[in-house]
């Protein structure tokens, strides 16, 4: 599914209304329609209801919506905020018919004295003030307003998006004054900010109403963000050949490791053979040999030094090579990193460690060859770009720019992982859950995508399979050991089960 700007969301309604058609005061009617079954679905008509509508079509929304709660018997107090004495063309049709009707307990038009109501833990509040065409933040009495709600102890449902927040860049700001909701009930299609870490405290639970906009328009229009489909995904599964044997299924190289971190190679190396290469080879200290050999029977050992990974090797007999799990930051490594990299001609993963010690040597990350694989956590990209970045929408573009600029794929790893493409495209992962938050996970991911580079997926395909098997085994294992248990190991042992809900 794509992920449009609020400017492409307003053509989208704008071409509806055209190609449908349908007049703008009807599609109104249908979201508010939406709007209100999706409240009635959650709470009762002994719920009472406060609705603040702002003066846009946002606030016409939140209008006709009350109108039509209160035809379902809800007691509805409803307070209109036309301070500059300008409502949009629907949002004052909406005005009148919801005085003309008579049905709410209260309806009052603020232009000028507010007199807020009492909020009650047993109020349900609709934020119907600001939608997805905020351009500026919040000030002044709107401002208070947001506040005031926040500082209640009402549950809080916002039309759209919450009051106050940014379609896509929200910057740091000391107070933010944005609508805390407890459900965000948005409108046919998610907006970029919902997929930001830092915009997450004021969404609450995010449910997409389907209000029929045009399909053909989304299929069509350009936008450099979207989704991962299931579907997709089942597309781009190779078949294995009946006749496959080990060296014709991809020979994986996993330089990993180093004194007291020969977990992040077993783990990486695991998650290899459990997605399909037919052979894995870790390259490892030899302190790490003899527990390599235990827990990874299935894998073939190459020795380095006693503690770390200190000289780059001949990599012609691999399809594909990923580096970095728990590699350490000796500068020999760094430098057997960089010649590595510069001799290595099978696609590469970048991970952990060796994006650290690209990040501490900041002229290196410009001579990385095209095609990179990387694979950062927020940190770790910081690192990387060289300066401690603020806002997650900022980190993104800094990361679509540095995809673009080297030439390479970048995976900034979260709850909705997010691969930057070489042609600037994004595409966010929708798998996955907050048990993955644990020591290990990032180690699975490279090697499951090391193993599908060597199985011959292309580099943009084995990054979404990646993403996307990663967060479904990390689902498979929530379900069985609950998100607080959850540890590495129980992603690996979920691949299983992932790879075959994908051949179904």
């Amino acid at each position: 599914m794509k992920i449009l700007t609020g400017a492409q969301i307003r053509e989208l309604d704008k071409y509806t209304i055209e190609h449908e058609p349908i007049a703008s005061i009807d599609l109104m009617e249908r979201s508010a329609r939406a709007i209100c079954n999706a409240i009635c679905e959650q709470w009762t008509q002994s719920t009472p209801i406060v609705v603040f509508a702002g003066p846009g079509n946002n606030g016409g929304d939140a209008l006709a919506m009350s109108r039509m709660l209160a035809e379902k018997g809800y007691v509805v107090d409803v307070f209109l905020f036309n301070i500059h004495n300008h409502l949009s063309e629907e949002c004052a049709k909406n005005r009148d018919r919801i005085i003309g009707e008579g049905l709410v307990r209260k309806f009052t038009e603020i232009t000028a004295n507010f007199e807020p109501p009492q909020l009650t833990e047993k109020t349900l509040v609709v934020d119907g003030l600001f939608g997805s065409g905020l351009k500026e933040p919040l000030t002044g009495g709107f401002a208070s307003l947001v506040k005031y709600i926040n500082q209640s102890p009402s549950q809080v449902v916002s039309i759209d998006i919450p009051s106050g927040l940014m379609t896509e860049s929200n910057r740091p700001q000391e107070e933010p004054a944005v609508v805390k909701a407890n459900v965000t009930l948005t409108l046919h299609i998610k907006k970029l900010a919902m997929f930001f870490a830092d915009c997450q405290q004021y969404l609450g639970e995010v449910r997409t109403l389907d209000i029929r906009l045009s399909k053909y328009f989304i299929d069509t229009f350009p936008s450099l963000y979207d989704t991962i489909e299931t579907s997709y995904i089942k597309s781009l599964m190779l078949k294995r050949d009946d006749f496959a044997h080990k060296g014709s299924m991809g020979n994986a190289l996993l330089i990993a490791g180093s004194r007291g971190m020969a977990g992040a190679a077993i783990l990486a190396s695991r998650a290899c053979m459990r997605s399909g290469a037919g052979k894995v080879t870790a390259l490892t200290p030899q302190c790490n040999l003899n527990i390599m050999q235990m827990a990874v029977p299935e894998a073939i050992c190459l020795v380095d030094r006693e503690n770390y990974y200190s000289e780059a090797i001949d990599t012609d007999c691999y399809q594909a090579v990923g580096i970095g799990p728990g590699l350490g930051k000796e500068e020999s490594t760094a430098l057997a990193l960089m010649s590595q990299l510069q001799q290595t001609n099978c696609p590469i993963v970048l991970d952990a460690d060796a994006l650290n010690m690209l990040g501490a040597h900041g002229s290196w990350v410009q001579q990385l060859p095209n095609n990179m694989i990387m694979t950062p956590h927020p940190r770790e990209f910081d690192r990387l770009a060289g300066r401690r970045i603020t806002s997650d929408y900022d980190r993104l573009t800094f990361a679509r720019d540095m995809a673009r600029d080297l030439c390479a794929y970048i995976i900034l790893k979260g709850h909705y992982s997010a691969l930057c493409l070489p042609d600037g495209g994004v595409v966010f992962n929708t798998t996955g859950n907050s048990g993955m938050a644990t020591a290990g996970s990032g180690d699975v991911l490279t090697g499951i995508i090391t193993a599908l580079l060597a199985r011959g997926y292309s580099r943009k395909n084995a990054c979404l399979m990646g993403m996307y098997l990663h967060g479904m085994a990390g689902d498979i294992a929530a379900k069985r050991v609950g998100k607080e248990s959850l540890i590495a190991s129980d992603i690996i042992d979920s691949l299983p089960e992932a790879f075959k809900n994908l051949e179904k």
